[in-house]
């Protein structure tokens, strides 16, 4: 449960699907984004979800391919919400940068350039039996969707 130390190439692949669109984000903002009202505590939360995930995600082996098993429908799971994620981000970057189109939801999943990442780690922390990911999941989802959840309360 406390997981075997190791390099994760699905880790690194998690990582990429995370930072790349983020990166492609920051220079393609909102034009109506104002990040100055976050809240401070969910701040917090979301930085030691960020630092601590990206950290487990690539220290442990355990979330590297295994033998098909049951525990495999945890990774499909997981891999399916990150692909969910991307298009997402899709959808952001070939329709207006708003906020009203950065936080809308997807097929009833709410805020899901939040929500959908911090599932796709926690189910990864589920299928790995790494409880640093699953605890850093909760600390980052409780940040990251709270501080998401508080822009689409605003723009309302």
């Amino acid at each position: 449960m406390l997981g075997h130390l190791g390099f994760s190439y699905i880790g690194l692949i998690y990582l990429l699907m995370l930072f790349i669109p983020n990166i492609i984000w920051s220079k393609n903002q909102p034009i109506d984004y104002d990040y100055t009202q976050e809240n401070k505590i969910l701040l917090l939360f979301e930085r030691v979800g960020q630092i601590c995930c990206s950290c487990s995600v690539v220290i442990f082996s355990d979330f590297n391919i295994a033998s098909f098993s049951a525990w495999s429908f945890w990774l499909l799971a997981s891999f399916l919400l990150m692909i969910l994620y991307e298009i997402c981000w899709v959808r952001y970057f070939t329709n207006e940068y708003t906020e009203e189109n950065f936080y809308r939801s997807f097929y009833r999943i709410p805020v899901p350039l939040a929500s959908l990442p911090v599932t796709a780690f926690l189910l990864l922390g589920i299928y790995g039996k790494v409880v640093w990911l699953i605890a850093s999941s909760i600390i980052l989802g409780i940040g990251h969707i709270g501080i998401h959840i508080q822009h689409l309360k605003a723009i309302k």
